[in-house]
Parts: C-alpha cells; sequence; structure tokens
C-alpha cells in the first residue's frame, strides 16, 4: 500500500490515508505510460568484468548478465518498462551467421507483439555495426532497434556502458525513433546501422558515422534528431530481405589489396567453396593487378566479387572494368557490411549483375 505513517495531518478513510493513496493510484498511472522495452543482451565488454585488483587493466567480455546490466542502472524504472533476456553471451569477435539468424527471428517475433514499443540489444565493440546493419536489413517493423555497447568493461573506472545504456532504452522508446531504421547509441549520440563504424581500439567516442555523421543525440534523457536517412531502403521497413526465405547464409570472405599483394587469398577462398568475395581495396576500391586477375578468374568459377575501399571512409566509383569482368562495386558500404550484403543477396539467389548492382547502390 506504501508508507502512511507520516500523513498523520491528513483524513483518513477507512484506516487508509486517502491523499497518499491517490498519490499512489498516480504512480502507477504514470508507469503505465512507459514504454515497454525489450533489453537483448550478448554480451561484449559492456558486459566484461576486469581483474579486481587491476580496474583499468585486461578484462574478460561477456562474463555480467543482463540482470546485473540493468541493476546497475537505477534510472531505468523511470524511463521505461523493462523486460530482460539473455540471448548470449560472447565476445563480440566471436559473432557466427547462426546467431544473427536467431537473433533477427526472435526480434521480429517481439516487434510483432503489442506488448513492445521498441528493442534495446547490448553487444561487444567489435562487430556491432555488422550486427546492426544485418538487423537493418532484415528486421520487419517501424518500432525502434537500438543497438548499444561499451569500450570500457563494466568494472572499470569511469565504465561507459550504463550510461549507453540508460540512452539506448530512452532512444528505443521514442516515438521519435520509429522508422529510422536500426540505430546504434554510443556516448551521447545515435547512429545509424547503416552509416556508423567503430574508428578508434580505445576511446568510449569511438563510433562515427564519417563524412555522414550522427543522426541525433541525447541530452538528460531527451532525444533529438537532426537528420534521417534519404536512401529509399534505408528504413527497416522498405528492405525486401527476409530471414524466412533464406535456409542458410552462403559462405562470402573479405580479401585485401596492397603492395605486392598475391592471388594467394582469393585463390584459396574459392578451393575453399566460397560464394561471394568483397575485396578491400586501395584508394577508390582499386586492386593489385595479381589481386585483380585472380578476382577476374574467380568471377569466371561463378564466384560473385565485390569492390570495397580500405580506407576510412568513401565511394567506390563504377568503372569500365567493372563492367568488363562483372565486378559488383559497394559505394559507401565497407567491406565487412558489403559482405553482409552480399551474404543476403546470395542466400535469396538474386542472379542477375544488374539487379545485385541495384542492391548496392541502394541498400
Amino acid at each position: 500500500m506504501g508508507d502512511y505513517s507520516q500523513c498523520i495531518q491528513h483524513k483518513y478513510k477507512n484506516d487508509f490515508c486517502i491523499k497518499c493513496l491517490q498519490k499512489d493510484e498516480d504512480k502507477k498511472s504514470l508507469e503505465q505510460q512507459l514504454p515497454r522495452i525489450a533489453a537483448l543482451a550478448t554480451g561484449g565488454t559492456i558486459a566484461g568484468e576486469t581483474d579486481p585488483t587491476e580496474l583499468t587493466g585486461p578484462y574478460r567480455s561477456g562474463v555480467l548478465s543482463i540482470e546485473q546490466l540493468l541493476a546497475a542502472v537505477p534510472m531505468l524504472s523511470k524511463v521505461a518498462r523493462i523486460r530482460a533476456e539473455q540471448v548470449a553471451n560472447i565476445d563480440s569477435k566471436d559473432m557466427t551467421n547462426d546467431l544473427w539468424g536467431k537473433l533477427v527471428i526472435h526480434v521480429n517475433e517481439l516487434l510483432a507483439s503489442p506488448e513492445v514499443d521498441g528493442i534495446v540489444i547490448t553487444h561487444g565493440t567489435d562487430t556491432l555495426e555488422e550486427t546492426a546493419y544485418f538487423l537493418n536489413l532484415l528486421v520487419k517493423s517501424k518500432k525502434p532497434v537500438v543497438l548499444t555497447a561499451a569500450m570500457r568493461p563494466a568494472t572499470a573506472v569511469s565504465a561507459d556502458g550504463p550510461l549507453n545504456l540508460l540512452e539506448a532504452v530512452v532512444v528505443a522508446g521514442s516515438k521519435a525513433s520509429e522508422e529510422q531504421g536500426v540505430l546504434v547509441v554510443m556516448n551521447d549520440e545515435i547512429f545509424s546501422a547503416h552509416d556508423v563504424t567503430k574508428m578508434n581500439t580505445y576511446s568510449v567516442g569511438s563510433f562515427q558515422a564519417s563524412e555522414f555523421g550522427a543522426l541525433g543525440w541525447i541530452h538528460e534523457n531527451q532525444v533529438h534528431f537532426e537528420r534521417s536517412l534519404v536512401g529509399t531502403h534505408f528504413n527497416t521497413t522498405h528492405s525486401r530481405f527476409s530471414i524466412e526465405k533464406m535456409c542458410k547464409l552462403p559462405q562470402v570472405e573479405i580479401a585485401m589489396s596492397y603492395a605486392e599483394a598475391s592471388r594467394t587469398s582469393i585463390d584459396a577462398f574459392v578451393a575453399n567453396g566460397a560464394k561471394g568475395i568483397v575485396i578491400a581495396g586501395t584508394g577508390d576500391g582499386t586492386l593489385h593487378k595479381v589481386l585483380q586477375q585472380a578476382a577476374i578468374d574467380a568471377v569466371r568459377q561463378g564466384v560473385a566479387i565485390v569492390r570495397s575501399y580500405r580506407v576510412s571512409y568513401g565511394h567506390v566509383s563504377h568503372e569500365k572494368l567493372d563492367d568488363e569482368a562483372d565486378f559488383l562495386t559497394a559505394g559507401t558500404l565497407n567491406a565487412w557490411k558489403a559482405r553482409v550484403l552480399l551474404m543476403l543477396i546470395l542466400a535469396e539467389g538474386i542472379n542477375d549483375h544488374a539487379e545485385r548492382q541495384y542492391i548496392f547502390d541502394h541498400y
């Protein structure tokens, strides 16, 4: 009922304080108005733990449970009604296609429920951008899906995870976040899954969107969007891909061009059964002549080749070589996101070269 010991000045009815009972009812009413957020944990540094004697030293990822992460942020109960699930507890460097598939199926199931207004996924930073982009291509809802992480383990001095988690929940519960595609919230900023990438090995400001910039920011639990994506298929509700159509994601590998590059990697990938290869090229996705010949030979064996870049950001131009050799170009996608998109293209059995290139140009 509540503590009425301090209410002797109020009028009582049937031994209860009417004013305090009303306060309890008002509180319950406010709680019912809070957004309903499903928090899914996959592990990562945000759930990491250091040696108790070395608060800033080496740590183990994926140790703490989602319940422990939520308990460390009491403010969460004031901004959302949260249901928590431990989907996995891994170091994200060990992310797998199988876990991706299970995650997107579960996310779609949750979003289809009227009891869920949005989803927050805690994740390791190493492959967060790949998971976010994968979800962006396969989630079927306008409701917010927000990934967050941490650069410092939960037990470190000045851990960044608690604030990132709080702000991710705030963003997932905001109506302004609907139909924005899958989002990433890190260090007070809101990013698109399409644009964001990890740019630094240690800084809490590691996640950036390069020349595109953040979509918005969070300040004092208020969500501010400055822009939205304008691409036709950047919104989750407009994607052509469906996880239900995919029995298994095909093997797609990543090679790199560099000085004195050999053809060893491409030849090995083809011999090992790769169905597609993304090449992180120099400059505008250019390929060393030896690597380029290996790529041409791979296409002749039925392997899809995509030219991307190894620089921090930019756009790979479609050139005469691509038409002659049947190469695809990744546009603004870095090599690891281009790999995700190529896997889905191949999984859906899209064989027309022009159609494949259209998807890379618009997704």
